[in-house]
């Protein structure tokens, strides 16, 4: 009998789920797949995650872990391009996987994007809280929520490993944010993209401000020492192997800094898993893709080099650090001008990321992995994924609310690189066994393209702290509770290759590959 487990989904079936009732609406241009990309990348690196990395990780070589990070977005982007144009369907790396590692590798991979878009939305959500704090904190408003609402209950000492309590509840604003981009998520795709595209201009514009007045108040003395904990940052599994540590026994450096980083760049995944909702996805999602991810590398190496070079990084904020390096230079009219910009910033990272995640459990709904009434339900007026939008609203809120932005930030990006890594595997198997399948985008230099990126991620997969591989290996066995307990006694495919084998004897061949 054949096996299911590595089952691999043909192209024709992928393409044949989009004729039903359940396909999504195509109403998404070039220049809308852009903007969806641009508003899941700039804000989470810019406004939130450069005051961590710089303050723990990097210091002012910070702008090399962006480009070091950049580079290893490249390789995976241009696999990605080529899987969107191929198969534009939704579900991203899950249906990528599914195409050619089969189904057990499909739903490893599904599982981890739960990890990476829905706890990247609740990390996005906590920075939209203290950038919400600040704002209406500055001296013309005045305002200050009560110490019990402003932050999660615990919080992460990088210094000693240790936990610590804060004395706060909640954080509330995270909580209420969340829920208010639920909302708008569940009325629909297009009103959602319309709504993202007023809110990218708008930090757009801001993140140009930040570069152009911050640069008049940089002082070149704070760019040194440049490297002040190595250019190194590379460990094995929390072995380090090259650069320093700290008390803790994490490593520190360049690489270190572009593996914390690292998930701000999932935006161009993100645009991947609306395909299905492209008007003509073989062109303009490639362009999507890659022209976000070219504009935002380059202004992210902008707003490092400004930000290492206004403040000290060891004085940099860790939760608000933009904002506040224009407070320090005594300037809070572009204090609060920053944070407007932020929470615009970040509430289009926040919109994007929410919207990805239930299309994955759509796609994983469609195969039977999960219960389809409850995830691959679509309402009937507004055509999107209402059960599951909602169901990832209540999980963002209630993570951003009581996890601090340290454990949140490190335990997305292991989930994220391994979805890289993925993709980029998968492109060379899909190049050998379907070489004359059509390829409107064809990624360039195969096999090395693909090859780099594995190695590029799995370099800072193992630059990441120890305790992240312990949360991917608890995350994973979670996961496997679920398939093997759900997923493999519903799979679609299980039962179609049950049928065909019932009925021709063999599973049919050229159709469904089964070899792992």
């Amino acid at each position: 009998m054949a096996n299911h487990f590595f089952a691999r989904k043909p192209l024709e079936m992928l393409l044949d789920e989009m004729k039903g009732e359940d396909r999504l609406r195509r109403v998404l241009g070039a220049a809308g797949l852009t903007s969806l990309g641009v508003g899941a990348i700039i804000g989470t690196g810019i406004f939130v995650l450069t005051g961590v990395a710089a303050h723990d990780k990097a210091g002012p070589a910070l702008m090399v872990s962006f480009v070091v990070a950049g580079l290893a977005c490249v390789f995976a982007a241009l696999c990605y391009a080529e899987f969107a144009s191929m198969v534009p369907v939704a579900g991203s790396a899950y249906t990528y996987a599914y195409a050619t590692l089969g189904e057990l590798f499909a739903w490893i991979i599904g599982w981890d994007l739960v990890l990476e878009y829905a706890v990247g939305a609740a990390t996005v959500a906590h920075g939209w809280s203290h950038y919400f704090q600040d704002f209406i904190g500055i001296k013309w408003i005045g305002l200050r929520l009560p110490e019990i609402l402003t932050k999660a209950p615990i919080d992460y000492d990088p210094a000693t490993g240790q936990l610590l309590g804060t004395g706060a509840f909640i954080d509330l604003p995270a909580l209420v944010i969340a829920g208010i981009v639920t909302v708008v998520l569940v009325v629909g795709i297009k009103e959602s993209a319309r709504f993202n595209t007023l809110m990218v201009l708008v930090k757009l514009a801001v993140v140009l401000f930040v570069i152009v007045v911050g640069s008049f108040y940089v002082d070149p003395a704070n760019w040194k020492p440049f490297a002040p904990y190595g250019f190194g940052g590379l460990s094995f599994f929390g072995k380090n192997v090259w650069g320093m540590t700290n008390a803790a026994g994490e490593s520190l450096g360049v690489l270190a800094g572009a593996a914390t980083i690292f998930f701000a760049y999932i935006g161009f995944d993100s645009v991947s898993t609306h395909s299905e909702e492209a008007k003509n996805p073989q062109r303009d999602v490639p362009i999507g893709i890659i022209a976000s991810l070219i504009l935002c590398t380059i202004l992210y190496i902008a707003v490092a080099a400004v930000l290492t070079g206004m403040v000290p990084s060891h004085k940099i904020h860790i939760d608000a650090p933009v904002s506040d390096a224009f407070a320090q230079k005594g300037l809070p009219w572009a204090q609060a001008l920053i944070s407007l910009g932020a929470l615009t910033g970040i509430t289009s990272v926040l919109l994007v990321m929410m919207l990805s995640q239930p299309r994955v459990l759509l796609a994983m709904a469609r195969d039977g992995l999960v219960p389809p009434s409850f995830f691959g339900a679509i309402h009937e007026k507004f055509r999107t994924p209402w059960k599951s939008t909602i169901l990832t609203g209540i999980f963002v809120g209630l993570m951003g609310a009581f996890l601090p932005l340290r454990i949140l930030a490190e335990l997305v990006n292991i989930g994220t690189l391994l979805a890289f890594v993925i993709v980029c595997a998968a492109v060379l198997i899909m190049r050998k066994k379907y070489p004359d399948a059509p390829r409107p985008f064809r990624a360039p230099l195969v096999p090395l393209t693909p090859i780099l990126g594995i190695l590029t991620c799995l370099v800072l997969m193992f630059s990441l702290p120890p305790e992240n591989w312990l949360r991917l290996v608890i995350w994973l066995m979670i996961g496997f509770a679920i398939y093997f307990g759900y997923g493999a006694r519903h799979s679609v495919m299980s039962k179609y290759l049950k049928h065909e084998i019932a009925t021709h004897g063999v599973s049919p061949a050229g159709s469904i590959d089964t070899e792992p």
